[in-house]
């Protein structure tokens, strides 16, 4: 492991109930591209995956850009049947996920998916739950990733998307690219609403989750 390289944890209290309680192991890199280090919208999507376990735990789960992974590991570690991916242009991101993965001695299924990019694979997912943290960060690449977005929940009419993001410059953008694409806001929320005071205070930002799906008018295309 190098100098720059740290194993951050992150524990997950089951209402005191220690069998209920689990810890994720996570490998940061400090020096090299944003895929290797926990950002606060992770925490805050991971967070939610926990706090919502019964609602993702049997579900067939995809994390995009899910660089360092830790929605996506919260979600298999509570038994959902997940597929982590990121830029498939940066192998040095996706060989991070794999240790990840087995630092943690979970069985999660790895892949390069680039948005906007029509690879064979991305026609074979069947997800239900799509989670992103942090994936609304640039915005010449929202298109690519609401395209991205828009063909899985098509493939999946009854699928959400779930992600967490900075309000840099208010909703706007994000309200007309919803749109845009067909689909609907079902639920947003203020990210740190429901993160414990602990792990809130080593947070900061304006972050909110929202909850996107299929619009009705689109289902029926």
């Amino acid at each position: 492991m190098t100098p720059t390289t740290t194993i951050s944890q992150h524990d997950y209290d089951g209402d005191g109930d220690s069998e209920t309680s689990i810890s994720v192991s996570i490998i940061e890199n400090m020096k090299e591209e944003y895929g290797l280090f926990v950002w606060p919208c992770s925490v805050i999507l991971a967070e939610y995956v926990w706090q919502q376990r019964s609602r993702f735990r049997d579900s067939t789960i995809l994390e995009l850009g899910a660089g360092t992974s830790l929605p996506g590991l919260v979600a298999t570690k509570i038994g959902a049947n997940v597929t982590l991916t990121d830029d498939a242009t940066k192998p040095e991101v996706l060989d991070n996920m794999r240790r990840v993965c087995q630092l943690n001695k979970l069985n999660c299924n790895v892949m390069g998916l680039t948005w906007g990019v029509w690879d064979a694979p991305i026609f074979e997912l069947r997800p239900n739950i799509i989670l992103g943290a942090d994936v609304l960060y640039d915005s010449s690449a929202f298109d690519d990733l609401f395209a991205t977005v828009s063909y899985l929940l098509q493939s999946s009419p009854d699928a959400v998307f779930i992600t967490t993001y900075h309000n840099r410059s208010g909703h706007h953008l994000i309200e007309f690219l919803i749109v845009k694409w067909g689909l609907k806001c079902v639920k947003l929320l203020d990210g740190f609403s429901f993160l414990p005071s602990n792990k809130a205070s080593l947070l900061g930002g304006n972050i909110q989750l929202v909850e996107i799906v299929l619009s009705s008018k689109n289902q029926q295309l």
